[in-house]
């Protein structure tokens, strides 16, 4: 089955681009915007629409199969790629990658993912968001051709046995970390809340005492609003670098800090996510390792998340051939192609690193729906529901197509 038709077209992702190093210097608030002026090369304002690209391909069947190419909410920042604006993309696309797509043959999909996302254009990689958007559209394009659905395809090209098993939901709530942890405690979310601890005045505090304060919110809501007593989320909270701002980035004195969360989060599972940001990736690795082996030492069972400067398929390598954190986050757009998703939650199961799939809420329906079919079939610990920073949306997304993806396995199964 060939493709016969390539297609691009720009929209809108879920979410806004905002600019991470402006917000961390202290931009302030003016209702849904920020204030003052951006820092990250590429942005015309702190705050700004999030874009995508849809992926079109016509195959000689008649399906469409479809993928958007879309990047993360804090492009430009932690070695990430820079923003991407749809409009600019488009007519690249058209010029540089319609001619490899006509007359492609999509019976496979490893193959054809691959070749995209080492392809160089003018002695440069494509840009994460392309890669991510073009191997979802051939993913696709592979089920239509072969009738399976997506996540039959990636088990079969990696040999994977089918789990017809949910995986456990990860809710983010943006800055509404109150009102959303609601809304996720009711609907029995897994995991929650991702928090958006991006700012040390108004979230951490200069002594950490607001996330002190939010940590205990969290349980003690848990205990008001759980459904039944069984009901005990695992607490994951992104810090940004923050904690290391307020400790001068010192490992010693921010594992005494993170170990100190233990007491607020009534034996809840905690995880903290970037507690620093060192501006480069072995700085990184080796401040992590520090924080993790004072947390080892003191017998803290709080978990440590990598983020900022893990974000290929290699660094996830390097950072769990490290050991220094107990979690990597696997960050979706970020890898490009999305074998590259599988690749990585492949190489953490095997070696006993826990792999959160993740992304960001500037995603689409459409990336999000492909994201279920991955981890269905890889195995992540966690995955992020996503898109959109609202939760409701990203749940409805996430969880009802991990279920329809899961039913129609097991129906396949028992039809064997």
């Amino acid at each position: 089955m060939k493709i016969v038709r390539a297609l691009f077209v720009a929209g809108y992702s879920s979410f806004y681009f905002d600019d991470q190093q402006a917000i961390k210097n202290g931009a302030g608030h003016d209702g849904f915007n920020y204030t003052g002026a951006p820092v990250t090369p590429g942005f015309r304002a702190v705050r700004q629409a999030g874009e995508c690209v849809s992926v079109l391909l016509q195959l000689e069947n008649g399906a469409m199969a479809v993928g958007d190419c879309a990047a993360v909410q804090y492009s430009g920042a932690g070695g990430r790629d820079p923003l991407f604006l749809g409009e600019q993309f488009v007519p690249f696309l058209e010029q540089h990658i319609k001619p490899l797509l006509e007359g492609r043959d999509v019976s496979t999909f490893l193959g054809n993912a691959r070749y995209f996302d080492n392809l160089q254009v003018e002695g440069k990689r494509l840009h994460t968001a392309i890669r991510y958007g073009l191997t979802q559209a051939l993913l696709d394009a592979t089920a239509l051709a072969t009738n399976r659905i997506k996540a039959e395809v990636i088990c079969d090209e990696y040999k994977l046995p089918v789990v017809a098993e949910p995986i456990p939901l990860f809710g983010q709530s943006g800055d509404d970390r109150y009102m959303a942890v609601d809304k996720m405690i009711i609907k029995g979310v897994d995991v929650l809340p991702h928090g958006l601890i991006n700012n040390v005045e108004e979230k951490l505090g200069f002594k950490g005492e607001k996330l002190q304060a939010y940590v205990k919110w969290l349980a003690d809501r848990v205990k008001q609003l759980a459904p039944d007593a069984s009901y005990r989320p695992a607490l994951h909270i992104d810090v940004y670098g923050t904690i290391g701002l307020i400790f001068d980035n010192d490992p010693v004195r921010v594992a005494q800090y993170i170990a100190g969360l233990e007491d607020f989060a009534d034996g809840l599972e905690l995880y903290i996510e970037g507690p620093v940001d060192m501006g480069e990736k072995q700085a990184q690795i080796a401040c992590l390792g520090k924080i993790t082996a004072e947390l080892t030492r003191m017998g803290s069972p709080v978990k440590i998340v990598a983020d900022e400067w893990c974000n290929t398929y290699e660094d996830i390598v390097d950072f769990t051939d490290a050991k220094c954190c107990h979690m990597v986050q696997i960050k979706t757009p970020d890898l490009g192609g999305i074998h590259n998703i599988v690749d990585s939650v492949l190489y953490c199961n095997q070696r006993g690193m826990e792999a959160y799939q993740g992304g960001t809420c500037n995603e689409t329906d459409v990336s999000a729906r492909t994201c279920v079919h991955l981890a269905v079939a890889a195995r992540p610990m966690r995955m992020l529901i996503k898109p959109g920073m609202g939760f409701d949306e990203g749940l409805n997304i996430v969880y009802n197509e991990m279920h329809r993806t899961i039913a129609q396995l097991k129906a396949k199964g028992s039809a064997k």
